[in-house]
């Protein structure tokens, strides 16, 4: 690691967005050039930067920067340099040169101590005198935030978010109460905070530390789909992360309590938030629940019946229920698993409204979703999150929340809203949808109740369904045209409980029973490459790979790696870059692993011109890396829609190799051809739940490599991962 001290002669070039900076330092050796995350530089400044030198295969020889510090211009020639860089607006060369002949070395200390002194210099007003004055205060500022915060490990990137958020308010705060960083400031966790935490000598049975790991335990449950946790399991947990005892912890619940930041009932202990979100949802429900049809029964189903004899729609009475449950009350639940009609049902839904005159809006919560949506009805759909256009004009990255522009001021003008895949459906959207639907709307809500639930926090479809407070229907019968497909067969007797044949006689589900995991590895690769693609008429990318695990020689991180050596391996027409211990390379499938509401997206026209542009790109959205540029530090990936982002390289912690994935985060998206490797796991994870999942997300093949014990053994296993949510009580307390 080298060192090396010079002033700023050029910024070449800078990213805003993660500080990617390229530039040219006059050193006392000469002028070198440099690279790497210097946010918040501008040119003119004396730094001391650490690094290597590196040779760029294009631009040659580069110094690569891993740190930097500011520091204060140390003689005339520096002071001129910095004042006529532009850094100080106002200043120019000319008058920086004026400025440090006539105060010398003192030149400094005058502007921040008396700056009403170069007023005394031909050119400068008092006014003015007094701007450049604030202007190197502000600069000092950040300077020496960046020195102080330096010390407890934070990257000048961060350390310039912090600045950002609290100006020079940041020294009482680090001293105080460093846990506050991480609720204010996006990428600090309770884990850094702690740690700076110890550094300043704070105790670690602080009043303050304790209030943060109760609230950071609280936002880890919600990670796991909890939306509050058990008073006795909070303590606990909290007391294994802060390693002090449940009974010193108790206190600062009840003052988090009062604070409003917690709410608890009984023994459930709630972030207000999400407390808060179940009891609006409760609320708004019931108010949408009204009965809307002002026309006799007979004669909707009159109606009905003519509609579907004219389009040839086959209705059984199931089918026919659920339509006139729609048509008579705001909201209305229709479930079922696959084969059972109720694409059919929605159409017939749609057929009626269309004709009544009535205006409709299709959604659900994926691109993927909405997309099959589309294609299964004739009608369009959108996300969720379009037709309640997400507004991604946020005023900084560490907005955690998305932030829609119909909403309860500027509601949804429509007569219908159907929403597809409710089983997706996490609390927080679930209540900014509900925020934007007028009593008078009719709210048709859609899925199988027994897909696993959403990533997010809540299982909204199945706390509406127990609390049995709204018009619902379950559809059961498997329809005729469907029961010639193994994979609806199959899912049912799944879901039922029931063991399925894995005798390889079936056209579209087989089992290849296998023991051996690097056999495995051979085999998926032979599926995707030669054996599917024909069989199932689609090319190896749309061929997904589903796993029940994250880690060990068959969880989603191990196959990516393995599936992308040999599906996208390395050449000389592929750029790639190694961020973290991920090798993203052009060509490479990639999934989004958390919502972000500010990323930016276009549509391009043949001939590169943006058609269509919006905002927000969500857990689970799946695309392809089309562009990898290292100079401007950004890829660039192409997601469902062809819809277009480009991720600086600081961002892209937030995507995910995706040749394999989790089950739970193939939820709402449909495969031409599905391989699951099943050889055996944890018990909680390996259960029908997750197994019924994965074989419905299969449209023409599912192939299981792994032990056939084993997919037995899931179907007769019940267990499931308890989620703590509240809906249906706050639901039922209002009936």
């Amino acid at each position: 690691m080298e060192t090396v001290n010079g002033y700023v002669e050029h910024i070449i070039f800078q990213n805003k967005e993660n500080g990617y900076t390229v530039l040219n330092l006059a050193t006392e050796e000469g002028e070198i050039t440099c690279v790497g995350s210097c946010r918040g530089l501008t040119e003119g400044e004396t730094i001391c930067v650490q690094g290597e030198n590196v040779e760029h295969p294009l631009y040659g020889s580069q110094f690569k920067i891993s740190s930097y510090q500011a520091i204060a211009p140390y003689d005339r020639v520096s002071m001129e340099r910095y004042l006529g860089s532009g850094a100080v607006k106002g200043v120019g060369a000319a008058l920086a040169a004026r400025i440090v002949k006539k105060f010398g070395d003192d030149t400094f200390r005058i502007i921040e101590e008396e700056p009403e002194r170069l007023a005394e210099i031909k050119g400068i007003s008092e006014k003015k005198a007094r701007e450049i004055g604030l202007q190197m205060e502000e600069r000092k500022d950040l300077r020496e935030a960046l020195v102080y915060l330096q010390q407890f490990g934070i990257s000048n990137t961060l350390a310039v978010r912090i600045y950002d958020a609290y100006g020079i308010r940041l020294y009482n705060i680090m001293k105080e109460n460093p846990y506050q960083l991480a609720e204010d400031i996006s990428g600090i966790g309770f884990r850094t905070a702690d740690e700076i935490a110890a550094k300043i000598g704070i105790h670690t049975d602080s009043d303050y530390r304790i209030r943060s790991g109760l609230l950071y335990v609280l936002s880890q449950a919600s990670g796991e789909g909890h939306c509050y946790l058990p008073m006795d399991l909070l303590l606990e947990r909290a007391g294994e992360l802060l390693g002090i005892p449940g009974e010193d912890i108790r206190p600062q619940a009840d003052n988090l309590c009062m604070d409003r930041k917690l709410v608890i009932k009984g023994d459930q202990v709630f972030a207000a938030s999400f407390y808060y979100a179940e009891l609006n949802c409760a609320r708004m429900l019931h108010e949408l629940d009204l009965p809307l049809s002002q026309e006799g029964e007979e004669s909707v189903r009159r109606k009905l019946e003519g509609l579907a004899a004219g389009l040839r729609i086959e209705l059984d009475e199931l089918q026919l229920e659920a339509v006139l449950e729609a048509v008579k009350r705001g909201v209305f639940i229709l479930s079922g698993g696959p084969g059972t009609g109720k694409t059919t049902t929605i159409n017939m839904m749609l057929r009626y409204f269309e004709a009544e005159g009535l205006d409709i809006f299709l959604a659900a919560p994926t691109g993927r979703a909405a997309k099959r949506m589309t294609e299964a009805t004739g009608y369009e759909a959108r996300t969720i999150h379009r037709m309640l256009e997400l507004n991604g004009d946020l005023s900084d990255r560490n907005a955690r929340s998305a932030r829609f522009e119909r909403n309860e001021e500027n509601p949804l003008e429509t007569d219908v809203i159907i929403i597809d895949e409710m089983s997706m459906v996490d609390l927080p959207l679930f209540q900014s949808l509900l925020r934007a639907v007028v009593p008078g709307t009719r709210l048709i809500l859609v899925g199988d109740v027994d897909q696993l639930p959403s990533v997010g926090p809540g299982q909204v479809l199945r706390d509406l369904m127990e609390s049995k407070a709204f018009p619902m229907l379950v559809l059961h019968r498997i329809f005729r045209q469907a029961k010639g497909s193994d994979i609806v067969v199959n899912a049912h007797r799944i879901n039922n409980g029931e063991q399925i044949a894995l005798d390889n006689k079936s056209r579209d589900f087989f089992l290849l029973e296998r023991s051996n995991v690097n056999v495995i590895y051979k085999h998926m690769i032979q599926l995707i490459q030669d054996m599917l693609p024909k069989y199932v008429k689609a090319s190896p990318y749309d061929i997904q790979v589903l796993t029940p695990m994250r880690k060990g020689p068959l969880g989603a991180e191990t196959l990516n790696e393995i599936l992308q050596r040999y599906l996208n391996p390395p050449g000389s027409s592929r750029r790639e870059h190694l961020s973290g211990n991920t090798i993203f390379r052009e060509g490479d499938k990639v999934m989004q692993v958390k919502n972000d509401y500010q990323l930016e997206w276009e549509v391009l026209s043949r001939y590169g011109i943006p058609v269509e542009k919006g905002a927000g790109v969500f857990n689970g959205d799946m695309g392809k890396i089309l562009e990898i540029d290292e100079d401007l530090a950004q890829m660039v990936v192409e997601f469902d829609e062809m819809r277009r982002v480009t991720y600086p390289f600081s961002l892209l912690d937030e995507l995910e190799l995706s040749y394999a994935v989790t089950i739970h985060k193939s939820q709402g998206s449909e495969y031409p051809a599905v391989i699951m490797p099943l050889l055996g796991g944890p018990k909680m994870l390996f259960n029908r739940n997750l197994l019924y999942t994965g074989v419905t997300r299969a449209k023409s093949c599912v192939t299981i490599l792994g032990s056939s014990a084993v997919v037995r053994g899931m179907i007769d296993n019940v267990s499931e991962n308890k989620r703590y949510t509240a809906l249906r009580e706050r639901i039922m307390e209002l009936t």
